[in-house]
């Protein structure tokens, strides 16, 4: 996965990729936190598609970070009390015991996500998101289906992997 990552990177900076500017990445900067980063990208990217309760911190959290650098984004989540409070108490409601914020961790969460036709790979370990093609709303799935095998057939001795479809309709 690593050689991988760093050629796609390389192969894209040399490149070049088309990104619209409409698409809301933040960079990980917190350990083991990429299932929050993961959701906050996933509804981030849906944001016109949800409805928010009025005083909701996530609401409030999207709109003070939208104008920001996906660096930016990252500070500000690192100390946005009411996100870091939920994902702490998320991440011990589950059916297995959650790692130590520091431990290493071999587990690793993205979001595939359409916007203005384009399919986009957000992984905030990545330095930008990667554009993986045109979708549409009736062909994302499909689409994102497409990239999910290329990422097994990197790795086809690879048991740990999930994909999880978030549904706004």
């Amino acid at each position: 996965y690593e050689t991988f990552r760093t050629e796609e990177e390389e192969r894209i900076k040399a490149k070049g990729q088309d990104v619209k500017s409409s698409v809301y990445f933040m960079k990980q900067t917190i350990n083991n936190a990429c299932g929050t980063i993961g959701l906050i990208h996933a509804i981030a990217n849906n944001r016109d598609k949800m409805n928010f309760e009025t005083n909701s911190s996530l609401k409030k959290f999207l709109e003070d970070s939208l104008s920001m650098t996906p660096e930016e984004r990252a500070k500000y989540l690192e100390t946005y009390e009411a996100i870091r409070v939920t994902h702490e108490s998320s991440a011990h409601e589950g059916q297995t015991e959650a790692p130590n914020i520091d431990e290493k961790v071999d587990l690793h969460f993205i979001a595939l996500v359409n916007v203005g036709g384009h399919l986009y790979e957000l992984d905030g370990r990545k330095p930008f998101p990667i554009n993986h093609g045109e979708t549409s709303d009736d062909s994302f799935l499909e689409d994102a289906i497409e990239v999910c095998k290329k990422f097994m057939e990197r790795d086809p001795e690879e048991l740990r992997f999930n994909a999880i479809a978030l549904s706004a309709a």
